[in-house]
Formats: structure tokens, sequence, C-alpha cells
């Protein structure tokens, strides 16, 4: 199976980056990786049905397959150590901003629409990432657990990198 990122969160991710690594638990970690994948998911799924440029299209089916497949994983991982995800003001806010941006996505079209969903990817993706570093590996308690955002860290770069290569393309 192809190991993606973790988390993508967005501009509401901005709480985990700012909080200290004693404030996250394992169990507050777990809900922020499944809840984070699920945005990217939705977002995904959306842009994969109203985008109209080949490559926004290729990279929202990229974001539906890497983040279930990370979510299968997680679960799995969690169930294993039977660790259950805690809701927590990080995950509510992931939600939130995720909801907000399908909302304002929704009404948009066109190249408006393409180009709005790679922006928003190319800096949910790079908070995430500041997080992961900051936050989400140094509060992991769990060995597998911080071994699994360690591993997945390097596909997030390359999300990142795969939407700034889209989001380039899009303003020639």
């Amino acid at each position: 199976m192809k190991v993606s990122v973790i988390v993508v969160a967005g501009s509401l991710l901005l709480p985990v980056a700012g909080a200290s690594a004693q404030g996250v638990t394992d169990a507050q970690i777990a809900s922020i990786v499944v809840t984070a994948n699920q945005v990217d998911i939705d977002a995904g799924k959306l842009a994969k049905s109203m985008a109209t440029h080949a490559d926004v299209k290729k990279f929202a089916d990229q974001m539906i397959t890497d983040h279930t497949g990370v979510n299968k994983s997680a679960v799995e991982l969690v169930t294993k150590l039977t660790v259950t995800p805690e809701d927590n003001p990080t995950s509510q806010s992931i939600k939130a901003g995720g909801d907000k941006n399908v909302a304002n996505l929704r009404t948009l079209k066109g190249a408006a629409f393409d180009k709005a969903y790679i922006d928003h990817e190319v800096a949910y993706h790079q908070q995430v990432l500041d997080a992961i570093d900051q936050t989400l590996i140094p509060s992991a308690t769990n060995a597998e657990l911080k071994a699994l955002l360690v591993k997945v860290r390097p596909a997030f770069v390359a999300h990142l990198e795969h939407a700034k290569h889209v989001q380039s393309s899009l303003a020639k």
C-alpha cells in the first residue's frame, strides 16, 4: 500500500501548531489524524467532480486514494493499540475548517474553483507539515504511533510539492 500523508488540516490547524508538546495526547492525535484525513478526502471528492483542469482532477484523485489508505492504516493501528480517538478542540477545529472550505468551494466554478482548491491544498499541507514537526511527532508517546507519523512525513512533503507544481501550472 502506498503510504501517504497522515495529517492534513488547513488554516484551522493552527491550534495544533501552536499547542505545547505536552498538550496533545495519543488519543487526541488519533482523532486529529482521522479527522484531518477525512477533511482532505471530502475536499478531494468535491474537486474530482467540479474541477475543470486535468491536473487538479488528478491531484484530487490522489488525495482521495492516499488519505483513504492512511485513514485505514491509522484506524488499524489505534485498534491494535487499543487507543480510542478522543475528540478535542483541534479535531473539532479541523472539521469546522474543512466544512467551511468545502462550502466555499461549492460556490466556485471553472478556473476559480481549480485555483481556490489548489491554493488551499498548498497552504493546508504546509501548515500540517509544521504541526507534524512541532507538535504531533514530539507529543506522541506511543512508539508505533510516533513511527507512523515519522514514516508518512516524506509523503506529506511529496503532496505539498505536487500541489505547488499544480499551482504553478495553473498560473501559466
